[in-house]
């Protein structure tokens, strides 16, 4: 399990677009307010949904949106990255992907992190991104109880912060194996589309209140819960990236398709393991049908856990 934890820094150089002049956005003005609980002050992480008043928004075309604006700069199925290898139970492997997610988006905010040395402030700041938005939405903090409109780095920063010290949790994430660990749940074989073995689909859905996933090695009954909080966390971080940063810097220092590489791993196992929320994807959907159309996104991981169960009873019923 210890492996599990052994996150590995990216380092990503500034690169040179050839594109002289780089496309024009305008993220618009929001409208709407995300409330997650504030790490800070609490452990759950669910959130409340508030409207704030503001003018309509002017529509107009966000590039990232567009399919000739989403190459990755790999090639491959991530459904080979995200599913569970027969061998290894759902919950040390979950707790694998959210470190591996974590790695990868930490590499991301450390771009927008970078201080720019003519003005000496990051290129995400509280000048350049007083709210924590994504297009029309604004994502708030509850603070004592109340929901409240702090700065995108402050919300960032807070967010890593929250996510690290749940990963360092031995309560959370233990590193010690347990007394006795069997494994809970079957395998499959390996199937028509030539991916690897997975972990059988039951084990995503428990088969009583007194099962719950990572149970057999150690993980807290509310492991899978907390899993679902981090990734909404991350989506968040994510979709401020967007909206707010695509064209500086990603797009500037040509590191719009690591970017999107990164997305495309993290919504493949949000989907594949029922992560996020389809309606808290709303932010980024343009986006993800794109990948979806494109199969980028495979059809497996959009179906889940839970279909694929359903499907496979099915069938040897």
């Amino acid at each position: 399990m210890a492996t599990f934890f052994q996150s590995v820094r990216q380092g990503f150089g500034r690169g040179s677009n050839k594109n002289n002049n780089p496309p024009k956005m305008n993220n618009g003005a929001p409208n709407q307010s995300y409330s997650p609980n504030s790490p800070m002050n609490s452990l759950s992480v669910s959130s409340s949904t508030s409207l704030d008043t503001a003018p309509p928004e002017t529509d107009t075309i966000k590039y990232f949106f567009q399919e000739k604006y989403a190459p990755l700069n790999v090639k491959g199925n991530f459904l080979t990255l995200c599913a569970c290898p027969k061998n290894v139970e759902l919950g040390e492997w979950l707790a694998h992907q959210i470190v591996e997610q974590n790695r990868l988006l930490h590499g991301m905010l450390q771009v927008i992190q970078e201080l720019n040395t003519l003005t000496g402030f990051p290129i995400c700041n509280e000048q350049t991104c007083p709210t924590m938005s994504a297009g029309r939405l604004t994502y708030t903090w509850l603070v004592d109880g109340k929901a409240a409109k702090i700065s995108a780095p402050k919300f960032i920063n807070r967010v890593e912060k929250w996510i690290v010290s749940k990963i360092h949790d031995p309560v959370m994430f233990p590193t010690d194996p347990p007394t006795v660990a069997p494994l809970t749940h079957g395998v499959s074989e390996v199937n028509a589309t030539g991916l690897p073995p997975t972990a059988s689909p039951t084990a995503v859905v428990p088969s009583s209140p007194q099962d719950w996933i990572g149970k057999s090695s150690g993980f807290p009954q509310t492991f899978y819960k907390d899993c679902q909080g981090i990734m909404k966390q991350m989506f968040r971080c994510y979709a401020h990236l967007y909206h707010a940063h695509w064209e500086n810097p990603f797009w500037h220092i040509n590191k719009h398709e690591v970017l999107n590489m990164c997305f495309v791993h993290f919504v493949t196992v949000a989907k594949y393991y029922k992560l996020v929320a389809d309606k808290e994807m709303e932010p980024m959907q343009p986006l993800i049908d794109i990948y979806i159309k494109q199969e980028k996104i495979p059809p497996e991981a959009l179906a889940g856990h839970w279909a694929q169960q359903q499907a496979s009873t099915n069938s040897s019923s």
